[in-house]
């Protein structure tokens, strides 16, 4: 890990339970707060979520402005179940309506800053069970707490409930095989982004309203990429949330995730010339191990060698005469 990503780990990362709530509200000041919840298809969790935000961020304590779910399309009760919990509901297409309509998360959150107030948005997934209100204060936090932070990202364990055995943040299936190690070999400086495509995660609008918005799965790939090019790594911050539980996809799906996230990175190492020859990618791969103190990083190096082909080995070409 570089130096520059240890130091920003020492001072940028915090846990939510170094944000209540009460001190929150003295830093929240006139600024406005937008939380927004994309959500396809999320009957059974939405409403538990906007009722959670809205009894203790909305009533409680006076944190948040408004709670904002983008209907992609549903099909089931996600509007009526949210808007029922106290959501402003909006349908995804409804939305900038002379523009064509195209699919995926990245677009209901690109369309979300249409439609919301907030001088701060935070975006939540709606398919969350065992929601906690701290997953939005945490977030708020450091943007509140520190004017030169322009963006936070949560990070958290990930249990995976599969069939098989896996330790207790064995899920983030993509992040581990994908995500993590493209972020390493490219823009090394990310490398302490401990979940770098969770759903949880904020931003000032003045930095939000600047970036692109991919459409698809990528779209959490493209904005850290994009956010550090444009805020610098000081500009982003990270906290720690505890534990995030979420339905999990198939395989196939997660097929289909991987494939836009790679999309998306090879689209910013053209963008920003990173494909030139001489712009080698670092074999340096960081995870992290959750110990008693929080996520602790783990460098692996993971440099390979090539040999070349046999037919060109001295050796080899003495001992088989063709």
């Amino acid at each position: 890990m570089l130096a520059e990503v240890a130091d920003w780990l020492d001072r940028r990362s915090s846990t939510a339970a170094d944000w209540p709530a009460g001190s929150l509200r003295e830093l929240k000041g006139s600024t406005r707060v937008s939380v927004v919840l994309p959500a396809r298809n999320e009957e059974r969790t939405v409403g538990t979520i906007v009722s959670a935000i809205r009894r203790e961020l909305v009533e409680g304590v006076p944190l948040v402005d408004e709670i904002v779910v983008i209907d992609s399309r549903s099909v089931d009760d996600t509007a009526a179940v949210a808007a029922a919990a106290g959501a402003k509901v909006f349908a995804q297409d409804a939305i900038l309506p002379r523009l064509p309509c195209l699919s995926g998360k990245g677009e209901a959150l690109w369309k979300s800053l249409a439609v919301t107030s907030g001088d701060i948005v935070v975006f939540v997934d709606a398919d969350l069970v065992n929601f906690s209100s701290s997953f939005v204060t945490g977030l708020l936090g450091p943007l509140l707490a520190c004017p030169e932070v322009a963006y936070v990202k949560g990070c958290y364990d990930r249990p995976y409930h599969g069939t098989e055995e896996t330790p207790p943040a064995g899920g983030g299936r993509v992040t581990e095989l994908v995500a993590r190690p493209l972020l390493n070999m490219h823009w090394p400086l990310l490398a302490g982004v401990v979940q770098p495509l969770g759903g949880e995660y904020a931003g000032r609008r003045s930095l939000l309203e600047r970036l692109p918005f991919v459409t698809g799965y990528g779209v959490e790939l493209g904005l850290l990429v994009d956010t550090l090019e444009l805020a610098g790594l000081d500009g982003l911050a990270q906290v720690d949330l505890g534990v995030r539980e979420h339905s999990h996809q198939s395989t196939e799906a997660l097929a289909a995730m991987a494939s836009q996230i790679m999309q998306t990175a090879w689209s910013r190492l053209d963008r920003q010339g990173l494909m030139m020859p001489l712009s080698s990618p670092s074999p340096e791969l960081t995870q992290f191990h959750r110990e008693e103190n929080g996520h602790v990083p783990v460098g692996r190096d993971t440099s390979l060698g090539e040999r070349p082909p046999m037919i060109g080995v001295r050796e080899y070409a003495l001992s088989f005469r063709h």
